[in-house]
């Protein structure tokens, strides 16, 4: 997304924006008010844990909500006496993307004893998506048992849900797999810097 703006902060803003959106499927609000805007930043934000405390970042929001809708990612519909606030399908494309690129696993403060087992089986007819996916386990930290075979400590269920979604992968092509123990795991063990 080439936000032509002055700011990285604002740019990160409009990746905010376009999240919270995504992640709210759609807001809706009275017409009635004339300050939509305000109504709607806690709903968007909050999937963020992004907070808006000065003045100026309030603007930055405003400045940032109408450029993504004049460039056709945010879509507002006036219906009766409420406000409809989604994104087109550009905009979902960008967000989701967003929302790929940031994707992390979270280290609970104490292991569970569980391992997380990731297997995919995918076509060569989807050799692009199958290589960005494995791409992606790469980039969040997965030990590699066997080809398509990826091993995690941590839970990742929801992170797991994200990517079935965005890489449009159905329940046969990815599965998630929790599984009390691995045979001769000390070399997993070591790359997670397990005890």
């Amino acid at each position: 997304l080439q936000l032509k703006m002055k700011s990285n902060k604002n740019k990160e803003i409009a990746k905010y924006i376009l999240k919270g959106i995504l992640a709210e499927g759609a807001i809706t609000i009275a017409s009635t008010s004339p300050y939509f805007l305000p109504k709607i930043m806690p709903k968007i934000i909050r999937h963020a844990h992004y907070k808006l405390r000065r003045r100026q970042q309030r603007k930055n929001f405003y400045r940032s909500f109408y450029y993504l809708k004049k460039q056709g990612y945010i879509r507002t519909e006036r219906k009766s006496k409420q406000i409809y606030i989604s994104l087109t399908k550009k905009g979902k494309d960008k967000a989701g993307k967003y929302q790929i690129d940031d994707l992390k696993i979270k280290k609970p403060k104490k292991w569970d004893k569980k391992w997380r087992i990731l297997i995919f089986d995918i076509k060569d007819a989807h050799k692009i998506k199958r290589e960005a996916l494995r791409c992606k386990i790469k980039q969040l930290s997965l030990y590699q048992l066997q080809k398509s075979v990826w091993v995690h400590p941590y839970n990742f269920h929801n992170e797991m849900k994200i990517l079935r979604k965005f890489f449009n992968l159905t329940y046969k092509e990815i599965r998630l797999v929790t599984a009390l123990d691995i045979e001769n795991n000390a070399e997993i063990k070591a790359f997670f810097n397990l005890a």
